[in-house]
């Protein structure tokens, strides 16, 4: 049962880091054409910034360590290990 359950979540997590990258780059779209409309630079280079954050936090869960498994991996055999001992 408790597979079931953390493989959905592992599943749900992945829908979101794709949804957050798919965001990001609507964002630089959005930013480009919002110039191009007005010329106004404050707001897409605010825009830019998000999207480099939003990508930023993504890379932070999936980039391996030194050891070679990524935080996202990681908490994932850390709550199959919570459940096992439960």
């Amino acid at each position: 049962m408790w597979e079931a359950i953390t493989e959905f979540f592992t599943t749900q997590v992945s829908s979101v880091m794709a949804l957050v990258m798919l965001a990001a780059l609507a964002l630089v779209i959005g930013a480009v054409v919002l110039y191009r409309r007005t010329g106004e630079a404050k707001q897409p280079i605010l825009m830019v910034i998000l999207a480099l954050i939003a990508v930023g936090n993504v890379l932070i869960l999936t980039i391996p360590t030194a050891d070679g498994t990524a935080p996202i991996d990681q908490a994932s055999i850390d709550e199959t290990e919570t459940t096992e001992t439960r």
